[in-house]
């Protein structure tokens, strides 16, 4: 049963990855189109809050139950992760600014270890290890050696805030009173989109982006076809099998899995919008794929069972 169930979330961690690579082949041809980032943001955030919320409103006894987490999750693992990357994002070169959020994985395995003093598989510590390096190549991060130390900042901000997205994922799982991960999401979304609301002003959104077409590597397709994808697939599809992963598998060996949404969303810009793969890209997909392989496929060391002292009892005496 246990081995089923890591199957299960390790395919749902991939799921996950391959849903949430796949946003930015939907947002950027809307950015292109006009859409400012801030304003991509908040309609991704406010569609999928918008979407999810009948789970909310199903799961309202949460409101009471656990506001921390639900305001940790809405602040740090939603609103926290999207505007700290496109802070970030608007200072230094997007490789760069794609590599410090997903040393995430990285810090959340410091976290595990000296924070909250849990032991970390050495696999899960190599596999992260292998995939920062893939990552590396991935991103080309020599391309871009002069840094803004705010931008920098910024990145690091990022991969904080995605490092507690798994640190809140895996919160209150076990026991009677686990909280329902939809719930848990459906409010995250709900206040995610209240933050992003202040940060990004969306009543200055052009929406005559939005009722026109967007060029998808030379093919024009309606932006609501665009943001449908954002939302729905990208944002609600990959959070619900994220949040879901990391409760079957754990943090550690879910948020290195997650490495490979830099890889698909390299490979998706290749196919789609005709973005070059070099072969340092090549190599370093190859490498976030073992990272990934190793950390998953690690056990952790097997507790001894400490078998029951036999209790000696006296002597029967023999009757007189």
């Amino acid at each position: 049963m246990r081995a089923t169930g890591k199957n299960a979330g390790l395919g749902l961690a991939l799921f996950s990855a391959f849903a949430f690579g796949g946003s930015g082949v939907a947002a950027k041809p809307l950015i292109e189109a006009g859409l400012d980032p801030l304003h991509m943001v908040w309609l991704r955030v406010a569609g999928a809050a918008l979407v999810l919320s009948p789970l909310a409103w199903r799961h309202r006894d949460l409101l009471l139950r656990r506001p921390a987490l639900l305001a940790g999750f809405g602040l740090v693992a939603v609103a926290g992760v999207q505007a700290f990357y496109f802070a970030s994002l608007s200072r230094i070169p997007v490789g760069v600014a794609l590599l410090l959020e997903y040393l995430g994985p990285a810090l959340l395995l410091g976290y595990i270890r000296f924070v909250q003093r849990k032991p970390v598989t050495r696999g899960a510590a190599a596999g992260a290890a292998v995939a920062v390096v893939g990552l590396a190549c991935v991103v080309e991060i020599w391309a871009g050696l002069s840094l803004d130390l705010l931008g920098v900042l910024f990145g690091l901000a990022a991969a904080c805030c995605q490092a507690f997205y798994f640190v809140f994922a895996d919160q209150g799982s076990e026991g009677k009173d686990a909280p329902d991960p939809l719930g848990v999401i459906a409010y995250g979304m709900l206040i995610g989109a209240l933050v992003m609301t202040v940060i990004a002003r969306p009543w200055e959104i052009d929406w005559q982006v939005l009722g026109g077409d967007a060029s998808v590597g030379g093919t024009m397709v309606p932006a609501p076809v665009l943001l449908g994808w954002v939302v729905l697939l990208a944002t609600v599809f990959a959070y619900i099998t994220g949040v879901v992963s990391v409760r079957r598998l754990s943090p550690q060996v879910a948020g290195v899995v997650a490495f490979l949404e830099a890889v698909v969303a390299t490979v998706l810009a290749w196919i789609l919008l005709g973005e070059y793969l070099s072969t340092w890209q090549i190599v370093g997909g190859a490498l976030v794929l073992g990272g990934a392989f190793i950390a998953q496929s690690s056990r952790p060391a097997p507790q001894p069972v400490a078998e029951p002292v036999p209790v000696d009892r006296e002597p029967t005496k023999a009757p007189l």
